[in-house]
């Protein structure tokens, strides 16, 4: 069956947040899952867990916590509208916002994994053919490990297409704004239209 406008305009929002979402994790997550898989320090631990933080809490608890955030008496909502930007809650950005962070460690642990699986020896001698970190790194380290970078980016892009609780949290269901094809099949079935659901 043909989609309707409306259909269209969510799978649209949908493949522009995730588009932006895994574009916004790799540069994020990048540099992170570098750091992650080359350091010793004591907050490595600490850190690693909170990357990984989003997997173990349920969506809605997550959406929440971010939507509190965003929220007029929350530290970013309190930010946000000091600088004159307003709220971020029930916005594209916010959504944006939400999305990287519920999908951080489907960017961070591939990449980590495969920067692990490099070991010592390629850096060790880049760096004996005069190569200083930042250039041994986009062109032994990065070059080395696309095959986690690319796992990165289907399993963001992936993940964010998916997404339900967060996006529902945050973005409540605006048509044309935040109504995604996850919140539109939702609304779908709470109509009991299931040949449209089944469509998207």
């Amino acid at each position: 069956m043909p989609f309707d406008p409306q259909a269209l305009q969510a799978v649209g929002l949908t493949i522009e947040l995730a588009t932006l979402t895994t574009v916004v994790l790799l540069l994020l997550a990048t540099p992170l899952a570098w750091w992650l898989s080359q350091t010793r320090s004591r907050w490595r631990a600490p850190i690693g867990a909170l990357v990984t933080l989003p997997l173990v809490l349920p969506p809605s608890v997550l959406g929440f916590y971010l939507l509190v955030a965003m929220g007029p008496n929350g530290p970013l909502g309190q930010f946000t509208q000091a600088m004159g930007w307003g709220l971020l809650s029930f916005t594209f950005t916010g959504l944006l916002i939400g999305s990287v962070v519920f999908s951080l460690p489907f960017a961070v642990q591939p990449l980590q994994h495969a920067f692990e699986a490099l070991g010592p020896r390629p850096m060790e001698v880049a760096a004996t053919l005069r190569a200083g970190p930042v250039d041994a790194f986009f062109t032994v380290a990065l070059p080395q490990a696309r095959t986690g970078l690319l796992t990165a980016a289907i399993l963001s892009f992936a993940h964010t297409v998916g997404e339900f609780g967060v996006v529902l949290m945050i973005g409540g269901n605006i048509p044309g704004h935040t109504r995604v094809v996850s919140t539109q099949i939702y609304g779908h079935v709470e109509a009991m239209e299931y040949a449209q659901a089944h469509g998207l």
